[in-house]
């Protein structure tokens, strides 16, 4: 009977290892070519594995919940339609689970209550196992961020955690003594109170993520938000001129985010201490400029694709990025590789006819742009001749920064260089 391996997938550069959400087919279904086999999740993406030829599905290798390396096999399927010669129910390899480990823990260690989240303060990123063998261990944050790493990025591996162990046992280093200050109780969270009427509706896995993700930049960055008001008229009327020619000479639509991508870039050009990251004490400021693009998914979910080297684009090559990977995440086929590496964000509250917002912002990065609704208004404008009111297209721009390394004076004087591309948006242009 011919048979053959379905291998977990590589799904970028960045992605080590994916974890088993749904299967779809069942050991002994008939397949075809194609078909959603099992469904698949990394930190921020979710993909399928479809079928890679007809056949018999023989034997699942992993279950629902299992995290499994690039590469490794995940089930056999018959190429030939026959079944199996053994009991599919036969153990054939035993996949990896993120279970917890067992090593010796000192006494204090379970006495520390501090949680670890995805993210440390520094924007380092630690694995779920990496996580449950410090809680154990009663590893603190501080200490943590300690453990030199040999994954990708300086990632602390299961390996390096547990290497560590031993010499930290030796030396009596537990959590109380790796910690500087005393540690911050928060209050308990009393019960919720719950209605006859009321409906319980469990978060699902990207809604876990996205609520963990927020909690985390509200911790780690103090938020500030500034405002400015700006007059978009020509930028309107120069897309209503031209985006049918647009669309028939490129094949592309052509929407308002690239154009507030494209002055957004510029102004980060003009103060690049907007486009940074903190590394602890120390400030990344980041050459090339990759721009976060926030889209809300059918699913009422957020995600964050990135549009890379946005600053070596043109309008058209912006506009580009921002279809596919708009069109891309609506139906869920991102890659993971599609949400990496953003330096800058931004959100277009006004899509759901909102004036304005207050975002938060998208770790380890230093600020967020959010764009609202365009709106005809009644405006004083100033002329030679007098004041006068006319009817103009008005927008509000909000920009939510880190006032650890961005002040009010940069961050100010940012959202005013992007409000003031977009005012002074040649009406004439044509060129993209």
């Amino acid at each position: 009977m011919a048979q053959t391996e379905v291998l977990m997938p590589k799904m970028g550069e960045s992605v080590i290892e994916a974890t088993i959400i749904k299967w779809t087919k069942n050991e002994g279904d008939q397949l075809k070519a194609d078909e959603t086999l099992l469904e698949i999740a990394t930190d921020k993406v979710d993909s399928e594995i479809p079928v890679p030829s007809d056949g018999i599905l023989l034997k699942k290798l992993c279950k629902e919940g299992d995290v499994i390396p690039v590469g490794k096999a995940i089930a056999i399927i018959s190429t030939d339609g026959k079944p199996a010669d053994v009991p599919v129910s036969a153990p054939v390899v035993e996949a990896k689970k993120a279970a917890p480990v067992n090593v010796s823990t000192p006494a204090a260690a379970t006495q520390v209550a501090e949680p670890i989240t995805r993210f440390s303060t520094s924007g380092r990123f630690y694995s779920p196992l990496v996580r449950s063998i410090a809680q154990k261990e009663g590893i603190t944050v501080n200490e943590l961020e300690t453990i030199p790493g040999s994954g990708k990025a300086g990632r602390v591996t299961k390996t390096d955690i547990i290497s560590y162990l031993p010499a930290r046992q030796a030396n009596g280093n537990v959590a109380t003594q790796t910690t500087t200050a005393p540690a911050i109780k928060e209050a308990p969270v009393k019960p919720m109170a719950i209605g006859a009427n009321d409906e319980i509706i469990e978060m699902d896995r990207m809604r876990k993520l996205i609520a963990d993700h927020m909690v985390m930049s509200k911790r780690v960055s103090p938020h500030v938000t500034s405002y400015v008001e700006a007059d978009v008229t020509n930028l309107v009327l120069w897309r209503e001129k031209i985006k049918k020619e647009f669309e028939k000479k490129e094949g592309e639509k052509l929407t308002f985010t690239p154009i507030f991508v494209e002055a957004t870039v510029k102004a980060l050009k003009d103060y690049p201490m907007v486009n940074v990251s903190v590394d602890g004490t120390r400030i990344i400021r980041h050459k090339d400029i990759h721009i976060g693009m926030a889209v809300a998914l059918p699913s009422g979910n957020l995600i964050v694709p990135v549009i890379r080297y946005a600053d070596r684009n043109s309008l058209l090559g912006i506009t580009k990025q921002v279809n596919d990977l708009a069109g891309r995440a609506r139906i869920n086929k991102l890659m993971p590789d599609d949400t990496q590496g953003g330096t800058f964000t931004i959100t277009n509250v006004g899509t759901f006819g909102n004036i304005m917002g207050t975002p938060i912002i998208n770790q380890p990065q230093a600020a967020i742009l959010a764009t609202g609704i365009i709106k005809k208004k009644p405006v004083v404008i100033e002329s030679p001749q007098g004041d006068m009111i006319a009817i103009r297209h008005m927008m509000y721009l909000s920009l939510s920064y880190d006032h650890r390394v961005v002040d009010g004076a940069l961050g100010g004087s940012f959202l005013k260089k992007v409000a003031d591309y977009l005012e002074q948006f040649d009406i004439d242009r044509n060129t993209w």
